[in-house]
């Protein structure tokens, strides 16, 4: 039986290539609708994207909802400095023609948790947890009939990308996080320490690129645009595709390895705002909250995403 998800994103180039791979693995996954959320760049950009990505995909019918625009009580930080000013920068794109849906996401996330049977519908969050948290907030209902969430945040050994201690999409809105986090609903969470040991080369993004499809063309093209940034801010040999992580885990949970831990969030210190503080050795007798993943079989990883990102 496929697993019925909503991906909650803020497209971004790897969210891009997130969304493709679900598209693409109607075996494991239905995607019963797209949030966008204000992140790697503003609300209007990436509910946009989130539209252009599935006519990309040739999935008109998925439905995509706008959700939240700022976090729940700061102002927004973007991150256009890694992924261009339009967000999925690279290739030129065409305006989407299918529409957005006029529903908010935070009442489509509420709703359709109410409407499918309880521990049915995972939670796919790829960006800022703001539309998650909000959901929970105005629907505490909603909280127990989750089945799982798969996100994509955080840090420990590899600490922080958008400050010395926190990775971005828990600085953007620490306070949502920590609703997430302690919500009780069971949590897989994919951090920097895992997308940093999935990088692209070379060889990777040709495999993409000799798909000889629109959609090759396109992963290949975003790749080459952000593993720039990536290459010169750490030195390395490729940028990580952080967010498809997610959706590989759920296509190949084999392909991760992680400790089950408590994991807490930072939202007083200015110092260290956002950081993801994972009990890796058991030192508190803090419950266990989250599955955090530390380890990737990267060349599976990317042998799954070029075989899926072909049927497309």
């Amino acid at each position: 039986m496929p697993r019925k998800i909503i991906i909650d994103t803020d497209p971004g180039q790897d969210d891009a290539v997130a969304i493709l791979l679900a598209l693409a693995s109607p075996e494991e996954m239905t995607v019963l609708g797209i949030t966008a959320v204000a992140g790697n760049v503003p609300l209007p950009l990436t509910q946009k994207n989130a539209r252009i990505v599935c006519e990309l995909a040739g999935k008109v019918d998925v439905p995509v909802f706008a959700g939240c625009d700022a976090p729940i009580k700061r102002k927004l930080v973007t991150a256009e400095h890694v992924h261009g000013k339009t967000g999925l920068d690279g290739p030129p794109m065409a305006d989407p023609v299918m529409p957005l849906q006029s529903q908010h996401a935070v009442d489509f996330i509420v709703e359709t948790l109410r409407r499918e049977p309880a521990g049915t519908v995972t939670l796919c969050p790829l960006g800022p947890l703001t539309n998650i948290a909000v959901a929970f907030q105005k629907a505490p209902d909603i909280v127990a009939r989750v089945q799982e969430i798969v996100l994509m945040g955080g840090a420990y050994f590899e600490v922080g990308n958008i400050t010395p201690a926190a990775e971005f999409n828990i600085y953007v809105d620490p306070e949502a996080a920590e609703i997430v986090f302690k919500s009780g609903v069971p949590l897989v969470v994919m951090p920097l320490d895992v997308t940093h040991k999935a990088l692209t080369s070379k060889a990777r993004v040709d495999a993409f690129r000799h798909l000889g499809t629109q959609v090759g063309d396109m992963v290949a093209a975003w790749t080459d645009f952000f593993e720039r940034f990536d290459v010169a801010k750490y030195g390395s040999q490729g940028a990580p595709l952080h967010d498809p992580c997610v959706i590989a885990y759920l296509i190949k949970p084999d392909l991760f390895s992680g400790r089950h831990i408590n994991v807490a969030i930072e939202t007083h210190s200015d110092l260290t705002l956002g950081m993801t503080v994972a009990d890796w050795w058991g030192v508190t007798d803090r419950p266990k909250n989250a599955m955090f993943m530390g380890g990737v079989d990267a060349d599976g990883f990317y042998a799954l995403l070029t075989e899926r990102l072909a049927r497309l």
